[in-house]
Order: C-alpha cells, then structure tokens, then sequence
C-alpha cells in the first residue's frame, strides 16, 4: 500500500490537532510509552474539576481526552505528524462512508471529498504509492470529542442511516464542521442541506460549501421552513443538532415539510437545553415521546460519555405504517 503522507503544518509528536472550527484542539496525541491517545483540550466528560475526558493509561494503552466546549469560531492552526508508526493501514468501518485509519493509534476517518485541503485545521491522511499523488487517497480525521455524529458512531450507534449518495438535511450546522464530514460520506451523488441561524457561523459555513458542491448553505431559522422550502427538496434523513427546548418541534416541523416516507431523524440532544432540572435519562425519554406524537417511530437511543456529558443521540423512523406506505405508492 506504500507509506502515508501525514500532512498538518510543522511540530512533533503524535497526531495532534491544532485549534479550528469551534476552538475544540482535538486530535490525536501519541504517548511515551507504549500507548498513544485521543487527545482533546479541556472539557468533556472528567474526573478533575471538567478537565479531561476519558484518560488513558500513562504506561500502556492510552485513551481518549475531551475537547473544550464552547465555541469560538477560531480557524484552524495545524499540529505535528504521526509519530512511531510509519506504515497505515485504511480499513473501512460498518458505517459505508466512514473509516478506520489503523496505526499507532486508531481514528475515525473520511474519505477527503477535496484532497488537500482541510476545514477545520484537522489531520489528514494520504494512503497509496509513494510520490504518485494522483493515485493516493485522503481521508480526513474525524474527533468524537467535537462531532456528536462521530460521538454516537463511537457510543455504538447502529446505524446513522447516511451513506454515499444520501440526501440529509442538517439542522444546527454551526461553522460547519461536522458537516464537512458528511458532506465526505455522502460523497459527489448526494447532497447535504445544511441549515444554520447565527450569521457569524453561517460566514464560516459558506466558506466550507465552495469548495464543496455537494452542501447547500442555509442561514435560516430552522423554526421556519417554508422560509428556504424552494431551497431543499424530499430527504432521506434529518440530523438535528440544535439544543433548543422545543427541538422535537423543529425536527418534526422540517419532517412534515421534507423527509420522505421511511424516511430517518438522528437528533442530539442535550438534557440542560431541553430541562436543567429533570434528570438527563428522564429528558431523552420526553423528548422520544414527543417525536412519537409527530408520527415518528423511536428505533435506537445511545448516550454520549464520555464525549459528551448529558447528552444523547435518537434515532427514529418516519411514518413508516401501512397507510404512509399507501400514499407513496
């Protein structure tokens, strides 16, 4: 398979990310000895004042730090290579559009629907015959500590119900970084609708869709889709991760409007945004209840730790009966 070509900028050590995107410094850190890691910022899901993830072992394996949480926006600055292990194997994950980068430590990846070029300061990795460029394959490093989507595929979701060739409405797009890696998955046949509020996050997501043909920008208010009706056609799938306390509205409201019959909901949520006072497992079951008043059908729950605290991903099929099968045909 010949040897990889880690590109990020300049420093040592490990596969370590910079600061991009909502400020997250994710990335992957190898260790001293014996055991690299997932290293993110401070954050996440800890045992130390909420520094730090999920650690690893300082001696033998090594294991997973959270990223910070709040975002700022910043653009991305490139961290070292990889370190203690030059040969990587690629393998692809049961996700189709997702991968495994195996090396001294394993990653999620996806295949670079730009070669060379990186959105949000993450590591990418370049598999293939030595100095033949054309025929070498890129695949972007995906960090579960600042991607819910990653974070549940990582949690033991069965499945996300995107694909190469999907057409997804994302509700909550940020700056853009996750859906760069969809936009990955779904590759140059399908298309991601990317819906977004705040206009300082909608300037970053513009610049992520022209170099991407496959996302459509909307800055938008995602309670009002008749606003950009003419903008989206029928999805296969709606991703939602807007952390309102009416979400379960939003994501039916959009459903009503543009998911086709059988079609998926994969939402986020989290339990502070929706209810600060009920228990996290009391709120994910609420909000389940209310998708199946909306003629939703709740298939799959997982929670996010040690990734995310308090924070869950549903999965639900869409009016998926006999009589919604009737009037499709």
């Amino acid at each position: 398979m010949g040897r990889p070509d880690f590109r990020g900028g300049s420093g040592g050590g490990g596969f370590r990310g910079g600061r991009g995107g909502d400020r997250g410094g994710g990335g992957f850190r190898g260790g001293d000895r014996g055991g690299g890691g997932f290293r993110g910022g401070r954050g996440g899901f800890g045992d130390r004042g909420g520094r730090g993830g999920f650690s690893g072992d300082r001696r033998g394996g090594g294991g997973f730090r959270g990223g910070r949480g709040t975002p700022r926006g910043r653009g991305g600055r490139g961290g070292g290579g990889m370190r203690g292990g030059r040969t990587v194997v690629v393998e692809p994950h049961r996700f189709e559009g997702v991968f495994i980068v195996k090396g001294k430590e394993d990653a999620l990846a996806t295949r670079n629907l730009v070669p060379g070029e990186s959105v949000y300061g993450e590591k990418r990795v370049s598999v293939g015959p030595e100095g033949d460029k054309e025929n070498q394959i890129e695949y972007r490093v995906w960090n579960p500590f600042r991607s819910k989507l990653a974070a549940s595929m990582m949690a033991g979701l069965e499945n996300v119900f995107i694909k190469p060739g999907s057409k997804v409405l994302y509700l909550g797009a940020a700056s853009g970084t996750t859906v760069s890696h969809v936009s990955d998955m779904v590759g140059p046949e399908g298309i991601v609708y990317a819906v977004e509020f705040s206009h300082r996050s909608g300037r970053d997501l513009l610049n992520v869709a022209k170099k991407r043909p496959n996302i459509v920008p909307i800055v938008d208010d995602a309670r009002h889709p008749h606003k950009y009706r003419m903008l989206v056609g029928m999805v296969d799938t709606i991703f939602s991760d807007v952390a309102q306390p009416d979400q379960a509205r939003i994501v039916a409201l959009n459903a009503h409007t543009f998911l086709k019959n059988a079609g998926h909901a994969v939402m986020s949520i989290k339990a502070n945004c929706i209810d600060s006072t009920a228990e996290p497992e009391a709120v994910f079951a609420s909000e389940a209840q209310k998708l199946k008043q909306e003629k939703f059908k709740p298939i799959e729950q997982v929670t996010l730790e040690p990734y995310e605290r308090d924070h869950a991903v549903v999965v639900a099929s869409y009016r998926t009966g006999k009589k919604a099968k009737k009037e499709e045909d």
